[in-house]
């Protein structure tokens, strides 16, 4: 199968005080395109911190990530920002949406940021009509107006899922995205995922939840730094 993204020998360590704690320790992980993939551990063995070194949201200090063959260090600022927006979309355990925007405008931000002004007025009509489609598939079309605060939990990870796809990227990066739910909302979110991975959708979800990750077609697990199959 087509490799997506790749790995090699990731570290990542954080200083507090006068004490280094190794998060990462020499992680080697293949994700082919396709697939969807669920990382376990326990509570601070990485799980988070490789999502976010994966989607170029935060550095290793050593190792090198491989996005459909590039290496994401090589990258200057522009073009790391078009992968985070274009290549890669983020669903969040607390959302992120916006208080301030409507459903309707938090799920088109993405392409907004990403089009500049003259830009936007050419792909405005087809990004309304593509967050419309989005909204309805995940049985939001009555919230189109909400403001975040005024929808349920579930409700609001349901329009960072559709904010993420919007871009349609060709990998979805999903850190415990039920995490914030009960067992019956969580499990809905699941099904989406998992709608969307029946599609061809590439997703990557952090979980500490076995029964979640179970779902997944491949299970990888971070023990001592380290990713054991």
């Amino acid at each position: 199968m087509e490799t997506m993204i790749k790995a090699e020998n990731i570290t990542k360590s954080y200083t507090m005080g006068k004490t280094k704690l190794d998060v990462l320790r020499g992680v080697n992980l293949t994700i082919e395109k396709g697939r969807f993939v669920a990382v376990v551990g326990a509570s601070g063995s990485g799980k988070s911190t490789l999502l976010h070194i994966l989607g170029a949201l935060d550095r290793p200090n050593s190792g090198s990530v491989f996005y459909q063959k590039q290496n994401l260090a090589g990258l200057r600022w522009g073009k790391l920002n078009h992968f985070r927006n274009k290549e890669v979309g983020f669903v969040f355990q607390f959302y992120h949406l916006l208080d301030e925007l409507t459903v309707l405008e938090n799920v088109m931000a993405p392409a907004m940021a990403s089009a500049g002004l003259l830009g936007w007025m050419s792909l405005k009509s087809r990004t309304r009509e593509r967050a419309h489609q989005l909204l309805e598939r995940f049985g939001l079309k009555e919230r189109l107006r909400h403001k975040p605060y005024e929808l349920s939990g579930g409700e609001r990870q349901r329009v960072a899922i559709a904010r993420a796809l919007i871009n349609q990227p060709p990998l979805l990066l999903a850190d415990e995205p039920t995490g914030n739910l009960d067992s019956r909302t969580g499990h809905g979110i699941l099904e989406a995922l998992k709608g969307l991975h029946d599609e061809g959708q590439t997703i990557i979800m952090v979980t500490h939840d076995e029964r979640i990750a179970s779902q997944a077609s491949r299970v990888i697990r971070l023990i001592d730094g380290k990713v054991q199959e």
